[in-house]
């Protein structure tokens, strides 16, 4: 199985990414709106198919990205049947299978921070993605959407605690950095639900949290609802469609020599690499401008905004870097050449000076 887990650090939210090896098919757990672009270069750069995202509730902290992984992907979205949400392609009850080639999850319904909670449950009951019902030591609060903590505390005993000491628990969201827990460790040491704590105190403890509403809820609640359509389409990004660019899980736009080879008088080259090595054993792209990476910022006025910029080193990795550069410092149409020089003379494809 391939199992990725990723992070938002603006709502403190985990996305997880599960796939089966054999036939590469894959779910995607709670994925945030400002995150499809990198969570889609992952999935590409893995050889995976999207065939489901799936909600753990209806957020009130971000936004959700399925709909726009529906648009660019064509994965299906699940939801909660009792979540109220509008749009999805299938609506999940409690005992369902969301099966992704050999590997399946179980849906099991945990209300009580929501009123349409789920929690997801693989197969060999070796992970389970908990959403807010339990977190790493805590658990969701319940004073808003339905949200009950009598009925959060049944839940999380009957729903979760009853699956195997081992099988690891991976929550929606952690303040404080931690990635995951186990059943075991939970029932043992969780301050607010722990098989020692009675459901009076967990109620107590509940009632009187005293927590301000989530910053992004009054936008978060309505647009979840709709699957994360906005109410308004969502335009492309109009500065990348200069060229047939792909854009990295490392978040950089990326360009294939052959196009660039076929193109050379459509754009500016940038090379970045050290003088000796532009004129070194490699060569260079004809026509390349040389400005070394340590000089970028203070020779940038020598680049021209009005034509798009390739960025060019040895290996890519710099000049991955001089493109991020280009970028904070307004310049839109920029890309990086995928694996650098290396990859251009091993294209043999032409060159100014070098040696073969």
């Amino acid at each position: 199985m391939i199992f990725r887990q990723l992070f938002d650090t603006q709502s403190s939210t985990y996305t997880y990414l599960v796939a089966d090896s054999a036939t590469r098919q894959a779910v995607l757990i709670d994925p945030v709106f400002e995150h499809v672009r990198r969570d889609a270069a992952l999935i590409e750069e893995l050889g995976l198919k999207l065939v489901w995202t799936l909600e753990t509730h209806v957020h009130a902290d971000h936004v959700t990205g399925a709909w726009l992984l529906k648009r660019r992907l064509d994965s299906m979205i699940a939801v909660c049947a009792k979540g109220g949400a509008q749009g999805a392609d299938r609506g999940l009850e409690d005992g369902e299978n969301v099966g992704f080639g050999r590997r399946a999850l179980e849906v099991r319904c945990t209300p009580g921070h929501t009123g349409g909670c789920v929690t997801y449950v693989l197969d060999d009951q070796s992970m389970a993605f908990t959403g807010d019902a339990l977190l790493v030591r805590g658990c969701g609060r319940t004073d808003f959407q339905e949200g009950n903590p009598r009925t959060l505390f049944e839940s999380v005993r009957e729903r979760i605690f009853s699956l195997p000491d081992h099988c690891l628990v991976y929550p929606a969201h952690d303040y404080r950095g931690l990635t995951c827990s186990s059943v075991g460790e939970e029932k043992m040491y969780n301050p607010r639900l722990a098989e020692s704590i009675g459901v009076g105190d967990f109620v107590g403890y509940m009632t009187h949290l005293g927590l301000a509403h989530p910053k992004q809820m009054d936008a978060a609640v309505p647009a979840n609802l709709r699957c994360g359509r906005p109410e308004r389409e969502v335009p492309a990004d109009e500065h990348q469609t200069w060229a047939p660019l792909s854009y990295t899980f490392a978040g950089i736009w990326e360009l294939q020599p052959n196009w660039l080879e076929e193109n050379l008088d459509l754009v500016q080259i940038v090379d970045v690499r050290e003088p000796d090595e532009f004129t070194g054993a490699l060569g260079h792209i004809p026509g390349a401008l040389l400005i070394p990476l340590g000089t970028l910022m203070q020779e940038k006025d020598k680049i021209s905004k009005d034509k798009p910029v390739v960025m060019v080193c040895r290996s890519g990795a710099r000049s991955a870097q001089a493109t991020v550069l280009l970028r904070n410092a307004g310049f839109q149409r920029v890309a990086n050449l995928a694996g650098g020089m290396l990859r251009w003379r091993a294209q043999r494809l032409a060159v100014a000076g070098g040696t073969d």
